[in-house]
């Protein structure tokens, strides 16, 4: 079993939407075990920034690239930016994504912003693995961060939302068919509810969702990185195509 703290010492990691959030945790705890790390975002480049200096300060090779998720041809150009810059990609962590939720039937409802969704939770992914995998060699890693509301709906108006994650994981499931020969693996990451400047612990909407968690609270953001962590470390070398929840019990 490999001891080494710094497991990842030498590997460069990407992870999409990483400004803040869960992201923002999974940058660091991958730089923690010794990967250089790129980030993506949309609209924070303040934030971005603070977290590359933030990375590098622990004497790694760290850097930020602005690309909208939604955008397959910025998708495709972040990944080749990555690795030309660092001269190789180990690890794909697709990070990014949204949440619209609305009911079917709505008059109101707003297809352009149900159409992004599907855009970057789906398009994106789907768009940065294949950019990704001519990159990456035996030991590469794919895992891409789902949600547990892709394996059962307990309130309305998600239907669209738990589409996109159901997809993914779908497509992860492939994935790892397919990159077997390769000595690639692809996971996914599927959260409960996490608490996120986003998504705080404090409002009716959390209470309704603690209400169907086993353990009764929200998640942390390093909790969701841990797991990931493990993913990307050679300690899980021969697990592939598997869901991983990190719900809490949600879907218990």
């Amino acid at each position: 079993m490999n001891t080494n703290p710094r497991k990842l010492t030498g590997k460069v990691a990407l992870v999409t939407g990483a400004s803040r959030g869960i992201g923002a945790a999974i940058a660091k705890r991958l730089a923690e075990d010794g990967a250089n790390v790129a980030i993506s975002y949309a609209n924070s480049s303040t934030k971005a920034e603070s977290l590359v200096r933030e990375l590098e300060a622990q004497g790694l090779s760290c850097a930020a690239f602005q690309a909208d998720q939604a955008d397959s041809v910025q998708v495709v150009d972040l990944v080749k930016q990555v690795a030309a810059h660092f001269g190789r990609l180990d690890i794909l962590v697709n990070n990014a994504g949204v949440f619209v939720g609305h009911e079917i039937g709505d008059p109101e409802i707003d297809a352009m912003a149900l159409d992004r969704q599907w855009a970057i939770n789906v398009g994106g992914v789907v768009t940065a693995v294949r950019t990704a995998v001519p990159f990456m060699g035996e030991g590469g890693r794919i895992i891409s961060i789902g949600s547990c509301l892709a394996t059962r709906s307990p309130f309305p108006q998600i239907s669209d939302y738990s589409g996109t994650k159901a997809a993914i994981a779908g497509y992860t499931r492939g994935w790892a068919r397919d990159l077997g020969k390769k000595g690639i693996t692809a996971n996914i990451v599927q959260p409960g509810p996490t608490e996120t400047d986003l998504n705080p612990s404090d409002t009716d909407f959390a209470a309704m969702q603690k209400s169907y968690i086993a353990l009764g609270r929200y998640g942390k953001p390093e909790e969701i990185a841990a797991a990931v962590a493990f993913l990307a470390s050679p300690e899980a070398s021969f697990i592939t195509g598997v869901t991983l929840d990190v719900d809490g019990g949600m879907n218990a």
